[in-house]
């Protein structure tokens, strides 16, 4: 059975960083895409960020370009959002997904998703 299960999110001040965690299970880690969504209140699930699960290869949603990295630990199987210069915008409950499919010009969607986790709730005060 496939698990993610996603921690580290909180309440944080504007312009605090957050780092948040994704423990992956039940399917080859160093084998898979894995990304982080996003979904507010009213909102459209949207995509954050991915890895490829070759060459290091990352993707991120032009809103986060710059603040945000995902990283992967093969030794951990966990998936990893280092979440830096944090606005009220980025208030929402991350999910952490696996992939089972890419898409080239980073545009992913929840149609790319083949599994979820439930999400961790990040809040950003201004």
């Amino acid at each position: 059975q496939v698990d993610l299960v996603e921690s580290g999110g909180g309440l944080v001040q504007a312009e605090d960083s957050l780092s948040l965690s994704c423990s992956v299970s039940g399917v080859p880690f160093k084998s898979v895409g894995l990304a982080w969504f996003r979904q507010a209140p009213g909102k459209e699930r949207e995509f954050v960020a991915a890895s490829a699960h070759f060459g290091g290869v990352t993707w991120y949603h032009n809103s986060v370009k710059g603040r945000f990295t995902i990283s992967r630990d093969n030794a951990k199987n966990t998936l990893y959002l280092q979440m830096n210069s944090l606005k009220p915008e980025d208030t929402a409950r991350y999910y952490c997904a696996k992939l089972s499919t890419y898409d080239e010009n980073g545009n992913f969607s929840p149609k790319n998703v083949r599994f979820w986790g439930q999400g961790t709730q990040v809040t950003v005060s201004s």
